[in-house]
């Protein structure tokens, strides 16, 4: 099943196989777990989530139209089960802080770590909380708008799709919300 696209994919689960599903899951486990992990920030609450959004997505499965990609639909179960997280758990804050991990995979970042300082160190774990906590700060439409963008790699025209919004107002809000970033970021860079 690894050639299977997810069109062929979701018409078996459809017609009651259970194991195509499996391989959705095994598919798009991660960038769930990191999409999920972007609202909720208890590790173990993430994994509930993470459960709770495949388990609505296995049971929605019929009502899945196929209008957009698979994973675009399953984005929107996810953003709103973590959303629905929160509310039901009254925003409490997480029980620890957010470990930030370096998404760069290249050379530069190679070199970079090789010649860490314990000041970089601090400095670069400093800006990442400081990036982490702005964009936590933000209202829900720029920071879900801004993670699609930044860090889930998702086009203009597929963000509106997943947003349910023009494009235009998808340019607005990644604007605004890099504004704020950098209006935060800008004094611990200089």
């Amino acid at each position: 099943m690894t050639d299977i696209t997810d069109h062929e994919l979701v018409a078996r689960v459809k017609s009651g196989d259970k194991g195509a599903f499996d391989v959705l899951v095994r598919k798009y486990q991660g960038k769930v777990s990191g999409l999920v992990a972007r609202y909720v920030y208890d590790r173990t609450e993430v994994e509930d989530v993470v459960q709770e959004v495949f388990l609505k997505a296995y049971r929605a499965i019929d009502r899945f139209r196929e209008e957009s990609a698979f994973y675009t639909w399953l984005y929107r179960i996810a953003v709103n089960t973590a959303k629905n997280h929160l509310v039901a758990t009254g925003r409490r804050p997480p029980s620890h802080d957010v470990e930030v991990t370096d998404a760069i995979n290249t050379d530069a970042g190679v070199r970079l770590h090789e010649s860490a300082t314990p000041e970089r160190s601090i400095m670069t774990r400093e800006i990442a909380e400081m990036l982490d906590a702005t964009l936590r700060a933000l209202p829900d439409d720029l920071r879900e708008a801004i993670v699609l963008r930044e860090i889930e790699g998702m086009t203009y025209e597929e963000i509106a799709d997943v947003m349910s919004c023009p494009i235009g107002t998808v340019r607005s809000r990644i604007f605004r919300a890099r504004e704020a970033i950098d209006k935060q970021l800008k004094p611990m860079l200089e």
